[in-house]
């Protein structure tokens, strides 16, 4: 019998899932990924000058991602494509050349997520809406997100008319 560790954050994670996937009704031609909306990881972190909102999205062209501003929530989204090309036999190669010898073939497991995604974020105030940079690297899209400079509060002397 294999130990499981109890995770109730991820069975809520999958129900609301599940919730999601009868409200919206979306289907796939590949039953395994039907509904595969799915949410990338994010880390949010915060220092003195900014926010670093980190999202895995591995598969995923930096070109594909779209990240808008507006009236102060950060949106981004994008989509991964289920492609699945797997190189056929030697012997049907040859009569398969205008496809480079691929070929569709059903998977037998499917456990990664396809589908659009949409992840949004308000941004607080401190935040410099003008000078948002984002990039991507190794599958992690990094959004900076700078803030403004504040201003230092000061000491107002009160004086006496004595």
């Amino acid at each position: 019998m294999a130990i499981q560790r109890y995770q109730p954050s991820s069975l809520l994670q999958q129900f609301n899932d599940e919730i999601n996937r009868m409200f919206l009704g979306e289907t796939d031609a590949v039953p395994a990924v039907a509904g595969g909306s799915w949410r990338p990881a994010i880390d949010i972190h915060e220092n003195d000058q900014a926010y670093l909102i980190e999202a895995e999205v591995p598969g995923i062209e930096p070109k594909d991602i779209e990240i808008t501003l507006r009236n102060g929530v950060l949106t981004m989204s994008g989509e991964r494509v289920y492609q699945h090309d797997t190189l056929e036999h030697a012997d049907k190669s040859a009569e398969n050349s205008q496809t480079n010898g691929r070929s569709r073939e059903p998977a037998r497991l499917v456990e990664r997520r396809y589908g659009r995604f949409v992840r949004r974020f308000t941004l607080p105030d401190t935040a410099d809406e003008d000078a948002i940079e984002a990039r991507a690297e190794n599958g992690v899209l990094k959004v900076t997100v700078p803030k403004k400079p504040q201003t230092q509060p000061r000491r107002i002397e009160v004086v006496s008319d004595q």
